[in-house]
């Protein structure tokens, strides 16, 4: 029986990666497009050790015609587009190089579905940085969207477009609007990353001290491996639809660094407010996290919560993992890393 083949952009990140993983498991065929800059590009999927059972392929999500012949002679039974200009800081500098990878290439992938009239199940990543500061406790599918940066423009544009070429083309198009999630293969640059690795590093005697800007922004934050059984399952539905997925609970970003203590058993204090807050070390008085003004957004996203009831309903999906869970995972899955020489990305 010829196997179904998958083609996965972002396949290097932290999201790519474990598909690529769960869809092998699967059976699939799995293809995966890599940017040519990529730095440290095989890391990820070095260490999941399937690398060698992916077909990977150069090239830029920009680039229309690249894209386009891609698809068109792959052929995919399902395409999951994972690539992005991900950093909101970097969108406010670069708001047109950030839409060109977010939506102008979802535009082109799109269009050479339906131009060959392709049977291609295309699963678009949006975002929930889309609801932006919404007046509602919860957000799910029927929330008015108000996004607060670049990013979340951009994202929203494809998310629309999404929703529009699947009622006018009527082909298998389908999003989810996945809330943060986070995993020990979490990027460096994230800020749940950026507290387990050095509060890891504080615990094994390092001296470092963590940089942070507002602690007090609220996130609702999940496993990735959870989130990617949502992805998985929206494509394998007989019929494509949004879906909003996360755990139902939030947590500041203090909070986050008081529970990762616990388990790291580092007994801390914090001391002043606002921008002179800082994070002690009860048994030497050292300082370990300080808040830097350059961290702040130049617009805050204050606080994000999913309800995601349709996807529980509709498709059976279940969060496995709490935050308790997730931190612990990170901070074992750290360990695991660093023993590996895993290079941060």
């Amino acid at each position: 029986m010829k196997k179904k083949v998958a083609l996965i952009t972002g396949i290097t990140g932290q999201d790519g990666s474990y598909l690529a993983k769960a869809l092998l498991k699967k059976n699939y065929e799995v293809h995966g497009l890599v940017r040519r800059s990529s730095v440290h590009k095989w890391q990820r999927l070095k260490f999941l050790q399937i690398i060698e059972k992916l077909n990977l392929v150069y090239g830029e999500m920009s680039e229309k015609a690249f894209i386009q012949k891609l698809i068109k002679n792959l052929k995919p039974d399902v395409m999951f587009n994972l690539a992005a200009q991900s950093f909101v800081q970097y969108s406010f500098d670069s708001p047109a190089y950030t839409n060109q990878v977010n939506y102008d290439a979802v535009k082109n992938m799109t269009q050479c579905i339906i131009k060959n009239k392709l049977d291609t199940k295309f699963y678009q990543a949006s975002t929930s940085e889309m609801f932006g500061n919404t007046n509602t406790t919860f957000q799910n599918e029927k929330t008015k969207f108000r996004p607060v940066s670049p990013y979340a423009d951009s994202k929203l544009k494809s998310h629309m477009l999404i929703k529009n070429l699947r009622k006018t083309k009527n082909f298998f198009f389908c999003s989810g609007i996945l809330f943060n999630h986070e995993s020990p293969l979490r990027g460096s640059e994230f800020v749940t990353k950026k507290i387990i690795s050095t509060l890891f590093a504080i615990k094994k005697g390092e001296n470092k001290i963590l940089e942070l800007g507002n602690i007090y922004a609220k996130r609702d934050w999940g496993y990735a491996g959870d989130y990617i059984k949502a992805m998985m399952l929206m494509t394998e539905s007989n019929r494509p639809e949004d879906f909003v997925v996360a755990t139902g609970k939030s947590i500041s970003v203090k909070e986050f660094i008081i529970k990762a203590c616990e388990y790291l058993n580092l007994d801390i204090i914090f001391r002043g407010n606002e921008l002179n807050e800082r994070c002690y070390l009860k048994k030497n008085n050292k300082l370990i996290i300080k808040i830097n003004k350059k961290y702040f957004r130049k617009k805050e996203l204050y606080s994000l919560k999913g309800d995601c009831e349709k996807i529980k309903k509709t498709l059976g999906w279940r969060h496995e993992s709490s935050i308790d869970d997730l931190i612990n995972k990170m901070i074992d899955g750290e360990q695991i890393l660093r023993k590996s020489n895993f290079k941060y990305i």
